[in-house]
């Protein structure tokens, strides 16, 4: 991949060398009603690339500054969730022990209607 991108530079760069050896022509380049510029073709050239460039590469960090923004962003909800996760685990733990520990005063009456249905039964099969 490194050698297709070097053969690509070195291209584009002997390219520009032949283009601007050929343009050397002035031409005038009208920026505003009475604002006018006289430069050789491949000086505008290479300004307007030059320019096109430094667009290109503001761009790319303003967006890579958002990009890191919103994952960081992202990394404070993840941890918001994690926490919140935690805190209903334990939610839950003191829930089920809170159950289990009620659910241990019932095995008394439990016993008592088991005992109560063992008596109607044995009572219903003495008849």
């Amino acid at each position: 991949m490194r050698q297709i991108n070097f053969g690509l530079i070195f291209g584009f760069g002997l390219i520009t060398v032949f283009f601007t050896l050929a343009n050397t022509n002035p031409t005038t380049v009208h920026v505003l009603p009475g604002v006018e510029y006289t430069l050789p073709l491949a000086g505008l050239l290479l300004l307007a690339a030059g320019l096109g460039a430094v667009s290109a590469w503001f761009f790319a960090a303003w967006t890579g500054m958002l990009n890191n923004v919103e994952q960081f962003n992202k990394a404070n909800e993840y941890e918001a969730q994690q926490v919140r996760i935690q805190e209903l685990e334990t939610d839950l733990s003191r829930y089920r022990s809170t159950v289990e520990t009620q659910l241990g005063l019932l095995p008394a009456t439990t016993v008592t209607a088991t005992a109560a249905e063992s008596d109607d039964a044995s009572d219903s099969s003495a008849d």
